[in-house]
């Protein structure tokens, strides 16, 4: 069987956004799902874009930095008709509060039923579609922060740049970075930055007084770039 993972891109935050692509499949109602600890879950909507009868399968998968068991779904699987939407449930489950924004990823899969059986001598390939999206857990009593990126600490000791969160959210940004004044780059390992976590990459120059980088929003929308000082 073969997957087409389905991911928006939008500049350089190719393969960072996770937004649903118009496409036939499972199309969920969002681009990101938000549990909010206050409200114990959140629901999304996700409808059959096919013209087909097809089964939604949902899977929850941990990213390597935190695989605590927070979240169940349900329904994991269901029959879905075409056009017609099913609601999944995102249900919290942490055994104490949260300190901080965590992260998780789903994916929602349709499997085409119904398929007519290959001719004799003729192989038969299915194909399914994949939504991959960021999963984001809000702490109770945590204020709303749309620009979370701010709160990034930036050192640079010979080519060594590293970057700090203090701040109890998550920060999604693209992986390219660019050292101010003059044209000298970093390459972050991934999309985002945890609360409390430091990255250090190497830098392609050891002189600079500024980060500029390219954030997104909760949602994974690209903003204006954005020039971050760097610490003495």
């Amino acid at each position: 069987m073969l997957n087409f993972p389905v991911a928006l891109a939008v500049g350089a935050l190719a393969g960072l956004l996770g937004t649903p692509a118009r496409a036939d499949g499972m199309v969920p109602d969002t681009s990101v799902v938000i549990v909010h600890e206050a409200e114990g879950e959140a629901s999304v909507s996700v409808t059959n874009t096919d013209g087909k009868l097809a089964l939604l399968h949902v899977t929850l998968e941990d990213i390597p930095e935190d695989t605590e068991p927070l979240l169940f779904v349900t329904p994991p699987l269901a029959r879905v008709e075409p056009s017609r939407t099913q609601l999944v449930r995102f249900i919290l489950q942490s055994p104490k509060p949260l300190a901080t924004q965590r992260l998780k990823r789903v994916i929602f899969e349709g499997l085409p039923q119904g398929r007519p059986s290959a001719q004799a001598g003729h192989a038969q390939v299915g194909v399914t579609v994949r939504q991959n999206l960021p999963v984001i857990l809000h702490p109770k009593g945590l204020a709303v922060n749309r620009t979370p990126w701010t709160g990034l600490a930036w050192r640079l000791k010979g080519n060594q740049l590293s970057v700090h969160n203090p701040t109890p959210y998550v920060v999604r940004l693209a992986q390219e970075l660019q050292l101010l004044p003059g044209t000298g780059s970093a390459l972050l390992p991934r999309t985002y930055v945890l609360p409390g976590e430091t990255l250090t990459v190497t830098a392609s120059t050891a002189t600079g007084t500024a980060v500029r980088l390219q954030p997104a929003t909760v949602y994974g929308f690209a903003v204006a770039p954005y020039d971050a000082p760097i610490a003495l």
